[in-house]
C-alpha cells in the first residue's frame, strides 16, 4: 500500500510542477490557464488521492473526496471564467511573430 501512495504522491507532485512551469514558460494568459487547469486539477486529484489511500477508510477520506469533486468542478470553471473574461476585456492572445525571410 505505501508503494501505492507513494507513486500516486510522487505523480501528483509531478503534475504540479508541471503546472508551476506552465505558467512561468507559458507567453500569455490564455496557454497559461490552459496548462494550470489540465496539469494542476490532475496534480491536486493524485495527491489527495494519496492521502486518501494512506489513512484508509475513514471520515477523513469522505472529506477528502468531497473537497477532490469540488476541485474537479470548480477548476476548470474558474478557469473558464477567467478567460472569459480576458476575452471579454480585449486581452489580445499571443500570436508567434512573423519569421523575416533571408
Amino acid at each position: 500500500m505505501s508503494v501505492l501512495v507513494g507513486l500516486a504522491l510522487l505523480a501528483g507532485v509531478f503534475f504540479q510542477a508541471v503546472a508551476a512551469l506552465g505558467v512561468v514558460r507559458m507567453p500569455d494568459i490564455y496557454t497559461r490557464l490552459h496548462a494550470v487547469s489540465k496539469a494542476e486539477t490532475l496534480g491536486v486529484l493524485l495527491t489527495l488521492t494519496a492521502i486518501g489511500l494512506s489513512t484508509g477508510l475513514s471520515l477523513t477520506t469522505v472529506k477528502l473526496a468531497f473537497v477532490a469533486s469540488f476541485l474537479f468542478l470548480a477548476t476548470p470553471t474558474a478557469t473558464h471564467a477567467i478567460t472569459r473574461a480576458a476575452l471579454r476585456l480585449g486581452v489580445p492572445p499571443w500570436r508567434r511573430s512573423p519569421e523575416r525571410p533571408r
